[in-house]
């Protein structure tokens, strides 16, 4: 609770500094949007996620979804993941709510995560998770994008666009107490010191458990930012970060038979039980963050970009879970069924990372009616990994666990000396990756466009102080889009991905994807994509119960439908479907789901003496899914879950009830073939009052 004192503190004291400001600052985080604004989810809005360059959705061979602040906080947002729940093609939490990391499947393909256009998340369990409520909107490209962002997913990326001063004065502070007794303070305060200069201060702290057990969700995130225009060609800004997370793993891992399948004449698991040793479980990380960007023009026709982050990040994983994997069918050890083996997993991580991407931008024209945008780019990444481990193995009754009788291990990791001490475990790896890409947009009588772009990569690793590999990949995408008439735009893509793999033996995996569609811009304000796509990926990584082995080729088609509708201030309507098949894939392989289907809706009611009312409602449905395991075929049932939203705004102050899962449905999000299963989460209710200056 000093925490948030403490941040509750800093923004009363910033408000009334700022409160002397006639105009609320337009920013879609900061005030609601007025008429006049931009919605960054209708076709108007200019995006940089698929092309680099400020483009027109309806302009841009592809499908990219862009998430406002204000969409992904009246869905009720948690997480990073929670964000692109009501987005087509992707799967969310596609293994429950984690509260350890991000999870995005798109197309059936595990996603990466990028902040401002430059890789976020590297290495796993060696970093906290990003904090939403830091974010101005979320974009998520589909399909592979490796040519503008070198290493991706060849299903598509997702990038986190973090908020950055504007040029007027404002903001908000948010109280919120929920479920498992949540409480959090949030601010949001920009400053106009002059025409000219800006600071923003983003911050958070929270104090609150989970739906499970002895597994805490404490924050403190706290993100300033300066912007500077010295002349009206020159933009400057830099950003900084300072989070800390004091949390555990919701992730439980508990055994499918117990859980979802009948363990003998006993009774099922509590599908939230905790684990593990109370006080010895956590995954607690700190995480600093600077880095900016200048945007220089030289006339109308060529801009200079360039930008850099450097992360640096400690992280105490420390975590119990039970061997579900030795015996998946029968992983009990007696013959009541009761006894099974636990393992205790510890590991400290640092992890630092430098990332740059510099680009030039080139407008000019070949002829009367023929336009191009030339862009053509450097980028640089650096990234250490120092991890040490070690893993212990007890033997516990799951159904009448003695949390006393766990050892503790000191309070650190398992060592040599521990009782029941298996192995210990030590990593000192880096890598670095240089690319090079062009680009070239071409627009035609201003009906058509084209999009050609190439790029090479080399990426080198090491470990432990020795080269490990050396991977290389050239890739290329084109794509062309044009409008026939009456709002409708057909395209075709071809693109490419590149992905190394890091480990002895692995070799990267890389992809292609053939993608027809048409976009339909039936007004300003709304958005209908309709597209189809082929997916070849090859050498996909599947984590085997003891091994991480390399997939041969996989074929991934699917068919997705996206509409948008956003009337600022007033109405909001979101409907998507996504279907995607897989042929091919190799044993072991888990399947997600072929069907997801969405439907949000907004409305805001006008009352009296400047007072209104918005009412939300979403439906989220999941189709089932299929895990395979050489001759055993493990089904887990699809699920709907129903969100809702209340808002209450009078004048600079609003109320908000926000529901997730509102009819408590308990579902399991996916059982694994390898023996667990991991629990989808249950009713969330999150009250919010808020003010805004």
């Amino acid at each position: 609770m000093m925490k948030i004192v403490a941040i509750a503190g800093a923004a009363c004291l910033l408000a009334p500094q700022a409160a002397h400001a006639a105009d609320a600052v337009t920013d879609a985080a900061v005030t609601e949007p007025s008429a006049d604004t931009i919605i960054v989810t209708a076709a108007r809005i200019d995006t940089f996620a698929g092309t680099k360059t400020e483009t027109p959705l309806i302009q841009t061979p592809q499908p990219i979804t862009i998430v406002t602040a204000e969409t992904f906080l009246s869905q009720g947002a948690i997480n990073i993941s929670d964000t692109v729940r009501y987005a087509a093609g992707i799967t969310a939490n596609a293994y429950g709510r984690d509260s350890r990391v991000d999870g995005f499947v798109i197309r059936g393909i595990e996603a990466l995560q990028f902040r401002d256009g430059m890789r976020d998340i590297f290495s796993f369990y060696a970093s906290i998770p990003a904090d939403p409520y830091n974010f101005s909107a979320v974009e998520i490209v589909r399909g592979p994008a490796s040519v503008l962002f070198g290493q991706g997913s060849v299903g598509g990326i997702v990038n986190l666009v973090s908020k950055t001063p504007v040029f007027e004065t404002g903001g908000e502070v948010r109280a919120v107490y929920g479920s498992n007794d949540r409480k959090e303070v949030l601010g949001d305060v920009n400053v106009a010191i002059t025409d000219t200069l800006a600071v923003r201060a983003v911050g958070r702290a929270r104090d609150a458990d989970t739906f499970v057990k002895n597994v805490p969700d404490d924050r403190v995130m706290f993100a300033p930012s300066i912007r500077w225009q010295p002349t009206p060609d020159t933009d400057i800004t830099l950003l900084g970060l300072y989070q800390e997370d004091d949390g555990g793993s919701t992730s439980q891992f508990l055994p499918r038979v117990g859980t979802r399948d009948p363990n003998g004449s006993n009774p099922p698991l509590n599908r939230y039980l905790f684990v593990g040793k109370p006080g010895w479980d956590r995954y607690d990380g700190r995480v600093l963050q600077g880095g900016g960007g200048i945007t220089q023009k030289f006339g109308e026709n060529v801009r200079l970009n360039l930008k850099a982050r450097y992360i640096d990040s400690n992280l105490d994983y420390f975590t119990h879970y039970p061997d579900s994997y030795t015996n998946p069918a029968n992983p009990y050890l007696d013959a009541a069924r009761r006894q099974i083996g636990l393992y205790a997993d510890g590991s400290i991580a640092r992890l630092n990372v430098f990332t740059t991407d510099n680009n030039l931008q080139l407008k000019f024209d070949t002829g009367s009616s023929i336009e191009h945008t030339l862009l053509a780019g450097i980028d640089y990444s650096w990234n250490n990994v120092r991890k040490r481990g070690g893993v212990a193995y007890e033997t516990i009754d799951l159904y009448n666990i003695n949390y006393a009788a766990l050892s503790d291990y000191g309070g650190t990791i398992p060592t040599a000396t521990s009782p029941n001490f298996l192995f210990g475990s030590s990593e000192d790896s880096s890598q670095k990756q240089l690319g090079v890409y062009v680009q070239d947009q071409i627009r035609f009588w201003d009906r058509v466009s084209v999009v050609l772009g190439a790029r090479r990569d080399r990426v080198r690793s090491y470990g432990n102080g020795a080269d490990t590999q050396i991977d290389k990949a050239t890739t290329f995408r084109a794509g062309i889009i044009g409008e026939l008439g009456a709002g409708i735009s057909p395209f075709f893509s071809y693109t490419e991905s590149f992905l190394p793999i890091a480990g002895a033996g692995l070799v990267p995996q890389v992809g292609t994807q053939y993608e027809a569609g048409a976009k339909w811009q039936i007004d300003p304000r709304t958005l209908v994509t309709a597209t189809v796509f082929r997916i070849k990926d090859r050498n996909r990584i599947v984590y085997l119960p003891t091994s991480v082995a390399q997939t041969g080729e996989i074929k991934t088609k699917g068919f997705e439908l996206e509409a948008n509708r956003t009337l600022p201030g007033n109405f909001e309507l979101l409907v998507n479907y996504g279907y995607n098949k897989l042929t091919n894939s190799e044993a072991s392989f888990d399947f997600l789901p072929r069907h997801n289907a969405s439907v949000w809706s907004t409305k805001t009611f006008d009352l009296f003496d400047d007072a209104t009312l918005r009412l939300g409602a979403g439906v989220r449905y999941t189709g089932k899914r299929r895990g395979v395991s050489g001759a055993s075929t493990l089904v887990t049932g699809a699920n709907t879950l129903v969100d809702a939203l209340a808002e209450a705004t009078w004048r600079d102050w609003s109320l908000t009830v926000n529901a997730t899962n509102l009819l408590g449905n308990k579902f399991y999000a996916s059982c694994l073939s390898r023996g667990d299963c991991f629990v989808g989460a249950p009713r969330n209710v999150m009250g919010t009052i808020a003010y805004r200056f």
